[in-house]
């Protein structure tokens, strides 16, 4: 692709509120000098929003505020004013119910602080599951130019001598504990060996996916995605994304000139290559969404199928993000996607390069971690998109995480209404359950938990576990952790509670599983279902005030990407006199 760059330089956004002596411009300049800023910095130079999503109740994010300081001397470097802006950021490991819920919020609140306030351009300083996708989905909107810096993931954790991937192994310790196999003494311990470094999940969960999504986007600079939050080479890629945000500013690079529906195919290709989370199907259909792009779960099927994922990383794989900077990081999936005729060349990045002249030259430094296409994890990496009378909507896999043997598979549901009736009757000795069994969870959705939680990889009965079985099919309308593994069924939509066909699912069905050939079936007559789903009424109670209102009133299903009805579509530039 090819872009023309405007004529530099002319009146920016800015000077609406900084430029000229009139009682207004003084106004806003005045006020803004009490922090002793230059008069200078005021002069026609870009102004640089660094949106801030750091917060020592999102963990992931809590040392952002060092890096929007190396940010800042990336813009000053290259001649723009850098304004730090705190923006509403929602942690997954601590938010209830879910941070899923508050990713709208999030996005709303980014994008009116985008349109109501001096900048003409800004970076997106995420980290967390969700702050990545919020900003990303604002930036949409606002159409301002825009470029995303991650935190970074943590360092490799190590337990009794083993690598410790964070969330994955928390999966694992848990269930090993109910199997009676590890003491909760070792379990305590266990903890601080998850966590041991500034940063985001340092397997492949979402945070990580969604960082390799921004850079697959062409969002951030290349090699953005895997660098360790506490590498020094994650403060110089801070700088250089000050540096280069300002000059897009002066070349007028917006969101909708990078992420194109090209853009997003190359996304969900990568998504396949690294063994990607679930959770980026909804983030990129709501990104997409917000630029009136046409991205659907069809296109998640078609595009992913026959990728194969070559990145051996947990949950999928035994390496953790350390090993994959090490081995050369996403530039080196990249490449390898070009070399398959999987990626187009000729996407543009904010960079001002295509994807392909980035790549070209990479080196892959270990190919036990990139590993050969031969010697793949799997040769269909990509999100499965399951449908049938179950899922009519759809309903999404990974297959990289889960057990082949049970990807073509029918078995007796086992029905739990709702997460409090799981966790009710999940460690019953009396529970009617075998191996053979498939759980199935309700009401877990968008507009059920309410928020759509990562409750669907859940946990096996503990009678099970003691007979060393550790998978078994799951279905629900929940998502699940980027960071676990499983044969695990999500999304499934229509859900439960606006009456999709889950919710008349009954204890004793037949489900039938095949995964190949994309299929989801209710093994019950179509008069039997339309008849169950006739006499469905909503058994859940649905919030009546407040956001959990509004996000329930207006929240879209899964299949399109969860986001607020009303937020969706290309709804305008932020530049403009009548956009403050």
């Amino acid at each position: 692709m090819t872009f023309k760059p405007k004529e530099w330089p002319r009146k920016l956004r800015s000077q609406e509120w900084f430029g000229g002596n009139s009682r207004d411009t003084i106004y806003h300049r005045g006020w803004m000098k009490n922090q002793g800023f230059p008069h200078d910095l005021f002069d026609g130079r870009p102004v640089i929003g660094i949106l801030n999503t750091w917060s020592e109740l999102t963990p992931c994010n809590a040392h952002l505020r060092d890096l929007a300081e190396r940010v800042k001397h990336g813009i000053y470097e290259a001649g723009g004013f850098p304004v730090e802006v705190p923006v509403f950021s929602a942690a997954e490991s601590s938010f209830r119910p879910t941070a899923m819920m508050y990713r709208n919020l999030a996005a709303l609140a980014v994008e009116e602080a985008m349109r109501g306030q001096p900048m003409d351009g800004c970076v997106l300083l995420v980290g967390c599951d969700k702050t990545t996708p919020s900003l990303l989905m604002a930036a949409a909107s606002t159409d301002l130019p825009s470029i995303v810096v991650t935190g970074g993931p943590m360092l490799n954790g190590y337990f009794q001598n083993e690598r410790v991937g964070s969330g994955t192994h928390l999966w694992k310790f848990s269930e090993a504990v109910k199997a009676g196999k590890m003491s909760a003494d070792e379990f305590a311990e266990a903890e601080s060996s998850m966590s041991r470094s500034p940063g985001s999940c340092n397997t492949m969960g979402t945070a990580s996916t969604m960082a390799s999504m921004a850079e697959a986007l062409g969002m951030a600079l290349s090699g953005n995605a895997a660098i360790p939050a506490v590498d020094s080479r994650r403060r110089v890629m801070a700088q250089l994304t000050g540096r280069r945000i300002v000059q897009m500013v002066k070349d007028d690079l917006k969101p909708s000139d990078v992420m194109t529906k090209k853009a997003f195919e190359n996304a969900i290709r990568t998504n396949g290559a690294i063994g990607g989370s679930t959770n980026a199907v909804v983030h990129l259909l709501a990104i997409a969404g917000r630029l009136k792009i046409d991205v659907t779960l069809d296109d998640w099927d078609r595009c992913g199928k026959d990728v194969a994922t070559i990145v051996n990383l947990m949950p999928s794989g035994k390496y953790l993000m350390e090993e994959f900077f090490y081995a050369g990081g996403l530039p080196v999936v990249l490449k390898r996607l070009g070399e398959a005729g999987l990626l187009h060349k000729d996407a543009l990045t904010v960079s001002g390069e295509t994807q392909w002249d980035q790549v070209k030259n990479v080196v892959n430094h270990n190919e036990d971690v990139i590993l050969p296409v031969q010697n793949a994890l799997t040769s269909q990496g990509g999100i499965a998109v399951l449908k049938g009378n179950l899922a009519p909507k759809g309903a999404v896999l990974k297959p990289s995480a889960a057990s082949e043997e049970l990807l073509i598979h029918r078995g007796r549901a086992v029905v739990f209404e709702d997460i409090d009736d799981y966790k009710a009757k999940i460690n019953d000795e009396n529970l009617d359950i075998d191996e053979t069994c498939i759980m199935v969870l309700k009401n877990c959705g968008p507009k059920g938990y309410p928020g759509m939680a990562e409750v669907g990889n859940m946990g096996l009965p503990p009678k099970i576990l003691r007979k060393g079985i550790t998978d078994m099919i799951r279905i629900s309308d929940a998502r699940m952790s980027g960071t676990a593994y499983g044969t695990v069924i999500l999304h499934t939509s229509p859900e439960a509670a606006a009456g999709g066909p889950l919710a008349v699912v009954q204890n004793g069905d037949m489900i039938a599983v095949d995964v190949p050939n994309r299929h989801l079936h209710l093994d019950i007559s179509d008069a039997e279902l339309a008849s169950r789903l006739a006499a469905w009424k909503p058994n859940i109670e649905h919030p009546t005030s407040g956001y959990a209102w509004l996000h329930h009133m207006h929240v879209e299903g899964a299949d399109t990407g969860a986001d607020l009805d009303f937020l969706k579509g290309g709804r305008g530039s932020a530049v403009g006199k009548d956009s403050h």
